[in-house]
């Protein structure tokens, strides 16, 4: 008996943090449809992963995120003129 081919979770392709909205890292959230686990978003700290398809976990994890006063994971990559309220205008629609 041959089992079914497992397809991917997600989209083709993802530069924006689901959590955060932040979108100014080179490397894909999501490639080819899979959580590329080697990203970590510098902003909020997330890493991809096949829980990043619920939209309560995204929401769970962004408050949470928020909550604590949405600090930098990687403090270092924090733009100046950084604004948050823009750029969680990121997050695509289906991630709100």
């Amino acid at each position: 008996m041959q089992s079914e081919p497992v397809s991917p979770p997600g989209p083709e392709w993802e530069t924006v943090c689901r959590v955060c909205g932040h979108d100014d890292d080179p490397e894909p959230f999501w490639e080819s449809g899979w959580p590329n686990e080697g990203a970590i978003c510098p902003c909020c700290g997330n890493e991809p992963s096949v829980s990043d398809v619920s939209v309560m976990g995204l929401r769970n994890l962004r408050g949470y995120w928020l909550g604590r006063g949405a600090p930098w994971d990687s403090p270092s990559f924090r733009p100046k003129d950084w604004d948050i309220l823009e750029q969680v205008k990121n997050i695509p629609p289906e991630w709100r």
